[in-house]
């Protein structure tokens, strides 16, 4: 059979030609359905059958605690497919196989199966509707003993909710897509446990009796073969500053793990590691031995998620886009960055943030200058807009034409002596990621 694609520049380019709620405002048809998914599954041969799935969600967390579960479940032996998002440099990075991306090839192979399919759908698919079916396709075709599937918003009505997972993981509950999810922690809580299926283990990463409620009303209804919760099912009971990273002690069911390095920075890295060593757990019918969370936790890289690029100055990326979020990156640096310049802070947004939600814990944790820039995307949040908020709270602020030209002008403010934060959403991390990395090396630093 002749495949429509002769190269991942023609399949990329037809993927990138459909609806993408991630790039213009979320929202959901005006009545909400999977159905269509599904649909395409049929006609695929229900490709998520094929394999048994651990599903998360939650507000912040996600993509760190999926990346943790599929590294442990990869050194207990198993074939591991992991599916992400948003990327940061290559749509490919969203579909992985034994934690290495989906190839271009293989890429092409599964977006030419789709194509031919959609136009014997009901209505067309979105671009993120489609990176989910390319998903279960691949991790079918591969054999993968185990799928990890991370949300891409919400719970209930996202594409990947047509999995039926043994495993369910809401990491965190905050207040994050309100127009989408709803405008209370209550609410965003009973569409995330929508991912809660019949006969599968809930694992929770938060002990706020409300949210906890909402949960186990949710496992009551479908009938769930137990709920752990943080805090009293499973716990990161110690959580120490370490070189490199983080010095846990970590306690689930059946096991008490001591003195493991997860080497990745901030605290709420730890809780991240409790939450995915639990849904391994969970998963196994066992805690997994010594050596292996050991092993496993240690080979744990994030890319975007408070990695360090460069020293001189502190170059830090970080994800943080909601208030949730930069509360945490704010505590990390006041913790274990600490420099003699100025901290430096180039920031873009999306629509639909309050700026103060995330530039209020950067000045606590001494953010003095500030960078303003616009994400690649129709849902940027203008940088004057940005740059305005910062100086009523007593930063110095400027704005840039580019993200690049922004991550230029703050290596330049902070100096050999300083550091360079770029933050505020994915979409600028990713670019300034590829920026940064380019002038450190063209510098020599």
């Amino acid at each position: 059979m002749d495949l429509p694609f002769a190269s991942v520049a023609g399949a990329v380019g037809w993927l990138d030609a459909h609806v993408d709620y991630e790039r213009v405002a979320p929202t959901r048809r005006a009545l909400p359905t999977l159905e269509t998914v599904r649909e395409a599954l049929r006609l695929l041969g229900d490709p998520q059958e094929a394999f048994p799935v651990i599903h998360i969600t939650g507000t912040n967390g996600k993509g760190s605690t999926t990346t943790m579960i599929t590294a442990l479940l990869s050194e207990a032996g198993l074939s591991v497919g992991t599916y992400t998002s948003p990327n940061l440099h290559r749509v490919n990075e969203r579909i992985a196989r034994n934690e290495v991306p989906i190839s271009d090839g293989e890429l092409v192979d599964v977006l030419s199966h789709l194509a031919l399919i959609e136009p014997q759908l009901s209505e067309p698919l979105t671009r993120f509707e489609l990176l989910t079916l390319a998903a279960l396709v691949h991790f079918a075709n591969e054999a993968v003993e185990v799928a990890v599937v991370e949300v891409g918003l919400g719970g209930t009505w996202d594409s990947t909710n047509v999995v039926d997972g043994e495993v369910a993981v809401i990491t965190t509950i905050g207040l994050d897509h309100t127009a989408v999810l709803g405008s209370t922690p209550e609410e965003i809580a009973t569409d995330k446990s929508g991912i809660i299926k019949p006969g599968s283990t809930a694992i929770l990463g938060q002990a706020d009796p409300s949210i906890v409620e909402i949960v186990q009303r949710r496992c009551d209804e479908v009938g769930t073969a137990a709920l752990w919760v943080e805090g009293s099912d499973f716990s990161c009971v110690q959580n120490r500053l370490a070189f490199g990273g983080r010095l846990v002690d970590l306690i689930v069911p059946g096991g008490s793990f001591h003195d493991l390095l997860v080497p990745l920075h901030g605290e709420h890295q730890g809780r991240n590691a409790a939450v995915a060593l639990a849904a391994v757990s969970a998963f196994l019918g066992r805690a997994p031995s010594d050596e292996v969370v050991e092993a496993g936790l240690a080979r744990v890289t994030i890319p975007g998620r408070l990695e360090i690029l460069g020293h001189l100055p502190l170059v830090v990326v970080d994800g943080a886009h909601n208030a949730q979020g930069s509360a945490a990156l704010g505590m990390a640096l006041s913790e274990g960055f600490s420099v003699a310049g100025d901290k430096v802070l180039v920031i873009g947004m999306l629509e639909g943030r309050d700026p103060l939600d995330l530039l209020a814990p950067l000045a606590e944790a001494g953010v003095t200058k500030v960078v303003c820039v616009a994400p690649e995307t129709p849902r940027a949040m203008a940088p004057q807009a940005i740059a305005d908020a910062a100086r009523s709270i007593g930063l110095e602020a400027m704005t840039a034409d580019s993200i690049r030209s922004g991550c230029i002008e703050g290596l330049k403010l902070a100096g050999d002596e300083g550091m360079v934060l770029a933050t505020g959403s994915l979409y600028v991390v990713g670019d300034a990621r590829l920026t940064l990395l380019s002038e450190l090396d063209l510098l020599d630093r």
